[in-house]
């Protein structure tokens, strides 16, 4: 157990998944870490917990589709350490107005990296998945292998297991209030709220929803990410239909484009239910959550009734599940050097979206990259720079809609 003034190579703050995958990539470099967490390891308060997140490629910004296909292989590395599975795979599946900018703009990212799909109409899509799916006349879907299912909470274990394995030293319950210089002989001391203090020759910030407040605090640099409290639901698959779609077999991970934005997975984490929900949620402050009610269902009913064939119980969901997003105003990430008086010695990873789950091994990778020699190889970052916003209060010019609520 690491004691303070103990002095480390690395300074992970926030043990969700990205500083979980960032302490294993820093440690299996050699480096000495310590990965702090403010609540107890594995809690269910922020955005790495819970029983499953999407893998897919289909991104309408092409920048992503690089780090989701590291990211396969590098979550296939992690298993192959640790011994078990958390990444299962599946097809995926997109559907929507054939005049959806987003859909088209998947289709166009397919057609520039040479990803195999299938463009298929309402009676293709029916035939594809015997009848599991109904799309509009006006609707078009795309069909790619490159989805699945990523177990979360079990994941964040795996990284944080074979970081110990390298020799990181993990404390929870101890909440960062401060990151600041040493002027005598450089790097960083990190102070926790219990007054006990750590020094870093470098820091690492991966702090989800909280990641405003703490880097507000550290350097005055306002971050516009906005914590959303979202509600995942699941629903019963109808008596007699329940293997048509249980992972492994030829059901995908899906989205909906259009208002609003839909997704859901195969049935896996709960026998016999599918997890269908609304990509989006409401502005909380995280450290005061109204924990529900959560989103109205009138929307999400109507798309289980109708896209799902009447084969699923559009009644209502039998199970939900809140969570937390932190979102930026184009949706993209921040992964920059926290800069000014700190320079290149701490590195600030957030603002994931309600989409970097996927990505998190290759964001661990690139932000392990960037502490330790001060570039990230085989990535075009300037998407993700803390100074888009100022150039721009609204980050990151798109030509697609935003379908997050």
């Amino acid at each position: 157990m690491a004691v303070s003034g103990e002095e480390f190579d690395v300074i992970v703050v926030g043990a969700g998944v990205m500083g979980s995958s960032t302490a294993y990539q820093v440690s299996k470099r050699g480096h000495k870490v310590l990965l702090l967490e403010q609540f107890d390891f594995l809690h269910q308060r922020g955005s790495s917990h819970g029983e499953s997140r999407t893998i897919r490629s289909t991104y309408p910004e092409e920048y992503y589709y690089p780090m989701v296909m590291e990211s396969y292989k590098l979550w296939e590395e992690a298993e192959s350490h640790i011994g078990y599975k958390v990444y299962f795979k599946a097809q995926q599946f997109d559907m929507g107005s054939s005049d959806d900018k987003f859909l088209r703009e998947i289709i166009a990212t397919c057609q520039k990296h040479s990803v195999p799909h299938e463009i298929l109409d309402r009676q293709q899509v029916s035939d594809k998945f015997s009848g599991r799916f109904d799309i509009p006349d006006n609707w078009v879907g795309v069909c790619t292998s490159n989805g699945g299912v990523i177990k979360p909470t079990k994941a964040v274990s795996m990284f944080q297991t074979l970081a110990i394995q390298n020799g990181t030293v993990l404390r929870d319950y101890m909440e960062v209030k401060d990151i600041r210089k040493d002027g005598v002989k450089g790097g960083v001391w990190v102070y926790t709220s219990n007054g006990e203090k750590f020094w870093g020759k470098k820091c690492v910030v991966t702090v989800g929803a909280w990641t405003t407040k703490l880097v507000k605090t550290v350097s005055g640099i306002d971050l516009p990410i906005q914590p959303l409290e979202t509600m995942v639901c699941y629903w019963r698959i109808k008596e007699g239909h329940e293997d048509k779609y249980a992972i492994g077999g030829d059901f995908p991970t899906f989205a909906s484009y259009g208002e609003p934005y839909i997704y859901g997975t195969p049935s896996l984490e709960f026998p016999g239910l599918i997890k269908v929900a609304v990509h989006g949620g409401y502005p909380c402050d995280p450290d005061k959550r109204p924990w529900g009610p959560g989103m109205a269902l009138g929307t999400l009913k109507q798309w289980v009734e109708e896209r799902l064939s009447s084969l699923v119980d559009s009644g209502g969901p039998v199970a939900t599940q809140l969570c937390m997003y932190s979102m930026t105003p184009d949706e993209d990430f921040v992964i920059d050097f926290l800069g000014g008086e700190f320079g290149k010695d701490v590195v600030v990873g957030g603002g994931f979206s309600g989409h970097g789950f996927k990505m998190s091994p290759v964001v661990g990778r690139i932000l392990t990259d960037l502490v330790l020699t001060g570039e990230a190889k085989g990535v075009e970052l300037k998407h993700f720079r803390i100074g888009r916003f100022e150039e721009n209060p609204k980050g990151n010019f798109k030509e697609f809609l935003h379908h997050v609520m």
